[in-house]
């Protein structure tokens, strides 16, 4: 193999390709193999991601091993159905009472219906002084659940249609409760999401365009990101059949293979076209030479965000699992397609890439005349542009201090969502807890002892008969005084559990909300911190130097404690609620730490990556900390310019459309990617290149002999 390399007629006598070289030789001489490969791939796959909005589950916000997940599930199987994610059926009659008029006979149709979709256990019928209210316009329709929460939430999408049907010009039928609550954001957000991916795409174009010069390369990071995405698509509704998988995952996938998908192909594109037009390489050692490279930055860039992602894994709730794992798996398939099927395009199309040029394009142009400038700007000026850097990120990142979590409210929903109206009918009609009614499960023995308890609590304004069940369980529900979201009924689910008796357990929707974000409060430290440890290893294997290692790692940080100072300002505070268009809850949903968190870091890392790749390759060739800083800035600038243009554009189209989490997402990562590119990667960074100089890159000989040899040059 070895010989066959080293003889071939397209590489000079000196060159020794790398391992990354040696498959970019092989993916060119195998053509039909590779093509027919991803055809099969992206086709087989492709069969099923179709299905993925309707296969994909719409539930697993829950913190698992909770009280409040054991409460649903005894509920579920031995109460009938009547838990947290069963559905609650609310008609209210504007003109009068539900006994009179056309009341009676949409209760009888509500029910009936009800009763014919055999997903959902007992149906219980409007109880006065319980689900009827005083004044008899308002009444629930109990549908209790017969299956689990992702199912109940199809069970929901399949029947909300056909009761709102059954409104009349004085009668309202509203469905509502968790199960519809998370059918009508899904459904809203894939809206949203589907109009942003219609906006992204041309813009998205357009920045490829200016940024190759050329239509043809232009769409080639398009063609590889596409070829990604159908193919995790098929991978995660296959996935499905074997565990539920969040429609988030594919939302998050579609989102981060777009961004990472440009960044590659930039990074691979430029890098060919230096090789073949610029130094007028053979095609062969072109290929061989840009995997070697810019294929290994890519390479290590991919696996620092797959594990960077990997640590939300340690959050044990199904649906941060499932969109951790979605994502990785997107950026499995891009790599993939990246490092085989890009080579073989760029090999057979060499110089139809530059097709349909614009007319001041250089196509052979690596090493950028204004970026290479900027590189020498911040060497002879380190300290003023890293200290004016430096103080527009600590300003920005301040406000993070008083960042206040909680799960989302009824707010996310679109005023007009069935849930929403459902939600507010029975606040107006039953009291301002009764949406959000605990559910305590204990033994028989003890149901007098938990009731007493839950009488005397203040937080508690009714406190309804228990239901006891074949099992010795016994099932009581009790209406707090407060909103759901309100954080006073923490407070009252934490003295409760003090003060009820040994075997009671508190659950209910609300509850269960609680104890996610208690979950999320307790795990995100752990995940941040194996976040930080695992990128800063794979630095110092990447780089073999500790020093760039250690501040490439802590400069991410600045830009993520950045993104979330202002996301408290936009999202907490309120400041552009109009512009953005949503209602402030007066917080940050919960989850957002967490996991914005690790895919911010994701993308920071992979700037840096690109970035420090570039020096550490300048510095290997001349051993001089000044052509390491500015080659660097002279090589990568431009791509990290473009692809965080890219990322930009394509994260604040997210936060233009939709429901509330969506404009946090596109917000807060676009806020984070703005500052990472163009501050920290092409200010902060260099100008500590500068300012480490040799130290930079040093590396004790003990370590390096531990650490596997990787190099980014060539002879």
């Amino acid at each position: 193999m070895t010989m066959r390399l080293e003889s071939d007629p397209g590489l000079a006598a000196t060159f020794r390709p790398g391992p990354l070289g040696r498959l970019g030789m092989w993916v060119t001489r195998r053509p039909r193999l590779v093509t027919v490969t991803w055809v099969l791939l992206v086709v087989g796959l492709g069969i099923f991601a179709p299905a993925v909005e309707k296969n994909l589950s719409g539930a697993g916000w829950q913190a698992s091993g909770s009280d409040s997940v054991a409460v649903r599930e005894l509920a579920q199987e031995h109460f009938g159905g009547n838990a947290s994610h069963a559905i609650q059926v609310v008609i209210h009659d504007s003109e009068g009472s539900l006994t009179q008029g056309d009341g009676p006979a949409v209760i009888a149709q509500v029910t009936e219906l009800l009763e014919a979709e055999d997903r959902i256990a007992e149906v219980v019928a409007p109880m006065p002084g319980m689900t009827l209210s005083q004044d008899g316009r308002t009444a629930i329709v109990l549908a209790g659940a017969g299956v689990d929460t992702n199912e109940m939430v199809r069970v929901a999408t399949d029947i909300k249609e056909d009761l709102a049907h059954l409104s009349t010009g004085s009668v309202q039928v509203n469905p509502t409760g968790s199960s519809l609550l998370w059918s009508d954001f899904n459904e809203a957000n894939l809206e949203a999401m589907l109009k942003s991916e219609m906006v992204s795409w041309p813009v998205t174009l357009a920045i490829l365009v200016l940024a190759f010069g050329a239509l043809v390369a232009a769409g080639l990071p398009l063609l590889l990101t596409l070829a990604g995405l159908v193919a995790s698509a098929g991978s995660l509704v296959l996935i499905n059949e074997l565990m539920p998988v969040s429609i988030w995952a594919m939302n998050f996938a579609m989102m981060f293979a777009l961004a990472l998908g440009i960044d590659y192909a930039l990074f691979i594109v430029v890098r060919y076209r230096a090789a073949r037009m610029g130094s007028h390489e053979s095609k062969t050692q072109a290929i061989a030479e840009t995997m070697d490279t810019a294929g290994k930055a890519v390479l290590l860039s991919g696996i620092t965000v797959l594990v960077s992602l990997s640590a939300v894994m340690l959050v044990p709730s199904p649906a941060f699992r499932s969109m951790a794992g979605g994502i990785m798996l997107s950026v499995v398939f891009v790599l993939a397609a990246t490092l085989t099927l890009l080579p073989l395009v760029l090999f057979k199309l060499d110089h139809r890439i530059n097709k349909f040029s614009l007319p001041w394009v250089h196509q052979g142009e690596h090493r950028s005349v204004r970026f290479q400038a900027w590189g020498e700007r911040l060497w002879r000026r380190p300290f003023l542009y890293g200290t004016g850097a430096l103080v527009v990120l600590v300003a920005l990142a301040l406000p993070a201090i008083g960042l206040n979590t909680a799960m989302p409210s009824i707010k996310v929903l679109p005023e007009e969502a069935s849930a929403r109206i459902g939600y507010d009918v029975v606040k107006d009609a039953f009291g301002d807890g009764a949406p959000g009614m605990l559910q305590v499960i204990s033994d028989t023995t003890q149901a007098e002892a938990t009731a007493e308890v839950l009488s005397a609590d203040p937080g508690l304004v009714a406190v309804m008969p228990p239901m006891e069940s074949v099992a010795g369980l016994s099932l009581i529900q009790a209406m707090p005084a407060v909103d759901p979201s309100d954080p006073e009924l923490s407070v009252t689910v934490d003295r409760l559990r003090e003060t009820l008796p040994d075997s009671a357990m508190v659950g209910g929707a609300a509850v269960e909300n609680l104890d996610l974000k208690s979950q999320l409060d307790a795990s995100t430290p752990l995940v941040i911190g194996v976040v930080l440890v695992l990128g800063f290893l794979l630095l110092l294997v990447a780089l073999q130097a500790p020093l760039i290692a250690l501040l490439g790692t802590l400069a991410s940080l600045l830009s993520t404690a950045a993104a979330f100072g202002v996301a408290r300002l936009i999202f907490q505070d309120g400041h552009g609620a109009g512009l953005l268009g949503f209602e402030p809850q007066g917080f940050l949903d919960a989850w957002a730490p967490v996991f914005f968190f690790a895919m911010i870091f994701a993308i920071a890392m992979d700037y840096t990556v690109f970035l420090l790749a570039s020096a550490k390759e300048h510095w290997e060739k001349s051993g001089d900390p000044r052509e390491a800083m500015v080659g660097a800035v002279a090589h990568s600038g431009r791509v990290i310019f473009a692809a965080g243009a890219v990322m930009v554009a394509v994260f604040f189209t997210f936060a233009l459309s939709g429901p509330l989490p969506p404009k946090e997402m596109g917000v807060i990562l676009g806020i984070a990617v703005l500052l990472d590119a163009f501050l920290v990667r092409l200010v902060l960074l260099p100008v500590l290149l500068r300012l480490t100089g040799a130290a930079a890159w040093a590396c004790p000989e003990w370590l390096r002999r531990i650490l596997p040899p990787i190099t980014f040059s060539h002879g």
